[in-house]
């Protein structure tokens, strides 16, 4: 048995749940509120955060590279061509850059902030940070988008995928990071049709359905979240 550890709004855990899903694995789902510092969760990761994924009673996989990874060593090679790490030494090179890219860079500078400020400050007690959001935070995080949206356009426009020409973490990778900055409306599509061209692929996939259907309590999603012709 499978337990992931996880916010719904966690973009590293979206980004488990996708890949999950994707190697046909049905994990039991807990939300964790990594602010809390839950006793129980620290001792299964001191860093205490998310995301986490725990199989049977065997030690905890923290963090999304090492569940990156471990899925791929327990579960890529059973599936054949839908493996999401490819085989040639250069291109795997290739899809853990653009990981790093979205889970470290994209985060930092963009998803990070925006989740931050619009979505965990609105579930979190004022003395562990909650509150208004940081104006100067999201502005800057509006501002930077555009220069990773243009990254990824270049991508897309001369890939069949992100990292290549097959699909694999990358997409699952930088899809997460987005979907949840689309939730919020702070995507710039009309800037990149290559971009939305390709994050329309991956949202069609029935691996995406269940991000679809979350919600931030009192904030429905923009008009471009749900809709896959967006």
């Amino acid at each position: 048995m499978l337990t992931l550890f996880h916010h719904p709004f966690s973009p590293a855990s979206r980004f488990v749940r996708l890949i999950l899903t994707e190697y046909g694995a049905k994990p039991e789902l807990v939300i964790e509120r990594p602010w809390e510092r839950r006793r129980e969760f620290l001792l299964l990761n001191p860093a205490g955060s998310v995301p986490v994924l725990q199989e049977n009673d065997g030690p905890p996989v923290c963090g999304v590279f090492a569940i990156m990874e471990y899925l791929d060593e327990t579960r890529g090679y059973a599936v054949g061509n839908r493996r999401l790490m490819p085989d040639h030494p250069d291109a795997r090179a290739e899809t853990r850059r653009l990981v790093d890219w979205a889970v470290n860079k994209l985060d930092q500078e963009v998803v990070g902030p925006f989740v931050r400020e619009r979505v965990y400050k609105q579930e979190m007690p004022a003395s562990s940070g909650g509150g208004a959001p940081d104006s100067t935070a999201l502005r800057a995080a509006r501002a930077n988008i555009r220069h990773h949206i243009r990254y990824f356009g270049y991508l897309a426009a001369s890939r069949n995928w992100i990292a290549g020409s097959r699909l694999g973490f990358a997409d699952f990778a930088v899809a997460a990071e987005l979907s949840c900055a689309d939730y919020l409306g702070e995507v710039p599509w009309e800037d990149e049709q290559n971009v939305k061209t390709w994050y329309a692929r991956i949202k069609s996939r029935p691996s995406f359905r269940p991000l679809l259907g979350e919600r931030v309590r009192g904030m429905p999603p923009a008009a471009t979240y749900e809709d896959l012709d967006f």
